[in-house]
């Protein structure tokens, strides 16, 4: 099946259910104790990235999964640990899939460790310079307008709204506003 590789551990990509990322995670942790492989497998990674979003007015930090339905795994990859991920529940194969397993280039493993390790939060844009929208609550209330900027760490944009036949700008929160279809 699989030759005995070198003692290096090296990163490899493993595709999974969607939605059971951290289940298989978990699982491959446990079931390499109970195999005695705990030496052989190192971190496990599901790539995650956190987001600012606001809900009622109030800004909170939602954990967003960067590659749904993705796992990374650090390991020593020989006919043992080949089969202990394999094995587990929720892992459909690994990338890419039907082969040998290739591990992931060092440029890349270290792209995403940098990603997700410490990263500060970044706030969810849902609007764009351009866009045609509608006032929702607030004085302006049904006007319609055009986005002329967007402030993403303050949650407002700029809108140019006709008011008496002028263009004025207004600033409104992205609560304040909806798109028009």
């Amino acid at each position: 099946m699989i030759q005995q590789v070198a003692m290096q551990k090296q990163w490899y990509a493993v595709y999974v259910y969607t939605g059971h990322e951290n289940k298989v995670m978990t699982n491959i942790l446990r079931r390499a104790e109970s195999m005695h492989l705990d030496d052989k497998i190192g971190r496990i990674l599901v790539p995650t990235e956190v987001e600012l979003r606001s809900r009622g007015g109030k800004k909170m930090e939602v954990k967003r999964k960067l590659y749904p339905g993705y796992v990374l795994i650090e390991m020593v990859l020989d006919n043992d640990t080949w089969y202990l991920v394999k094995s587990t529940t929720g892992v459909i194969d690994f990338i890419p899939p039907g082969g040998k397993p290739v591990p992931l280039q060092e440029h890349e493993v270290q792209a995403l460790l940098n990603t997700t390790e410490g990263a500060a939060p970044t706030p969810v844009v849902r609007f764009e310079k351009g866009e045609v929208i509608r006032v929702v609550s607030g004085p302006f209330t049904d006007f319609t307008g055009t986005i002329e900027e967007v402030h993403p760490d303050k949650e407002k944009v700029r809108v140019l709204i006709s008011i008496f036949g002028r263009d004025t700008p207004v600033e409104l929160d992205f609560q304040q506003i909806e798109r028009l279809d």
